[in-house]
This record gives structure tokens, C-alpha cells and sequence, in this order.
């Protein structure tokens, strides 16, 4: 079974439909994964900003993720489980979206980022810069990589509500159509079977 054809087996779901065409049920999940996307991301971004020596730099690193990452923590957690209902509510359409794509990507990317650096040489010797007002470069980098990751998250999640790409809309282009992932075999031979046959001459 490919990809398509599972996204499509669990849009038919019952769960699926009911969660789409729910009053308030959809509506309140967005609700809870914008909130929690707000908290997790207010918080990284400070972390981000000390790493930065932007703000923040009379306090120490490691009180700032002693006190912030058990809310980030609890934040993602809830973000996750609400994005993937709210994937799970439109599983075809947001899994053929451009935007939800590129959100993919960078969350990876974010992910990498955020394990390179708290499992790197440069956060085991914490003890060292912790109340250094100038972190290391690659707790700058970290920082940085972070801060420009989540923007890009955040457009691109925004983004998704958009149709301007969608496989059901007229063709864009074929660029789009690659990285959307839609197969417009289909159409062209329903156009080819609908094309008047001229005798020829």
C-alpha cells in the first residue's frame, strides 16, 4: 500500500470523518496546538536569546533550563499529540501540502539542531560558560539555527490552511506537483479519453 492510498484509507476512517466535520472538536484541538506551540516556542526562544548573549546574560544557562525545559517539555508533548489529530483529521490533503512538507523538514532539522547541542562537546562543559555573559560559538550557532528553524516552522504550520497547492486545484506546475507528491496520471487520462478524434484527411 502506498503512502497515497494509506493517507487516503485513514481520511475514510470513521474516526477521521468525525473529527473533520466536528463542531467544536476540531476547533478546540487547533486551539490547545496553537497555545502549546506558543509556550514551547516563548520558552526556546529565551533559551535561544541567552544562548545568543542577547538577553538574559547575568543569569545562568543552566537555571534557565533548569526552570524552563519541564514546561517545554510538557508543551511539546501536548503540541505533538494535538498536531497529529489535527494531521489525522485532513490526513490526504495536509500530507500532499507543500507547506505541511516543508513544517516536516524543518522539524527535523529543529530536532537534529536541539539533540547536536545538548548532546555535543559544548553543553557537557556547561560548567565552564554557564554564567558567561558570551557563550561559545556553537551555543551561539545552536541558537541562531534554533531561532531561524522555528520561524520557518511556524510560517510554514500557518501556512497549511492555505489551498494554493493543493493536488485537487489545477496544475501549477510539474515542480510543485514533485514535491507536493500528486499523481496526475489520472487527469491526463481522463483528458486524453475526453479529446474529440478528427478523422484525418
Amino acid at each position: 500500500m502506498s503512502l497515497h492510498n494509506l493517507m487516503q484509507w485513514m481520511a475514510d476512517t470513521e474516526w477521521s470523518v468525525g473529527l473533520h466535520e466536528s463542531r467544536y472538536a476540531y476547533s478546540i484541538i487547533e486551539s490547545i496546538h496553537v497555545w502549546t506551540l506558543c509556550v514551547f516556542v516563548g520558552f526556546a526562544v529565551l533559551l535561544d536569546l541567552r544562548l545568543l548573549g542577547v538577553t538574559l546574560k547575568r543569569v545562568p544557562v543552566s537555571q534557565i533550563t533548569t526552570r524552563l525545559l519541564p514546561w517545554t517539555k510538557v508543551a511539546f508533548v501536548i503540541m505533538v499529540i494535538s498536531g497529529i489529530l489535527l494531521f489525522y483529521a485532513i490526513p490526504l490533503r495536509t500530507y500532499h501540502n507543500v507547506f505541511f512538507r516543508a513544517k516536516a523538514v524543518f522539524l527535523l532539522l529543529a530536532g537534529f539542531n536541539a539533540w547536536l547541542f545538548h548532546a555535543g562537546p559544548t553543553y557537557r562543559r556547561l560548567a565552564d560558560w554557564d554564567t558567561s555573559p558570551i557563550t561559545p560559538r556553537a551555543a551561539r550557532l545552536a541558537g541562531a539555527f534554533s531561532l531561524a528553524l522555528w520561524a520557518a516552522i511556524v510560517f510554514s504550520g500557518r501556512m497549511i490552511a492555505y489551498n494554493w497547492f493543493d493536488c485537487e486545484s489545477p496544475q501549477k506546475s510539474a515542480f510543485i506537483d514533485t514535491i507536493a507528491g500528486c499523481d496526475r496520471t489520472a487527469e491526463a487520462t481522463e483528458a486524453q479519453d475526453a479529446a474529440p478524434i478528427f478523422p484525418g484527411h
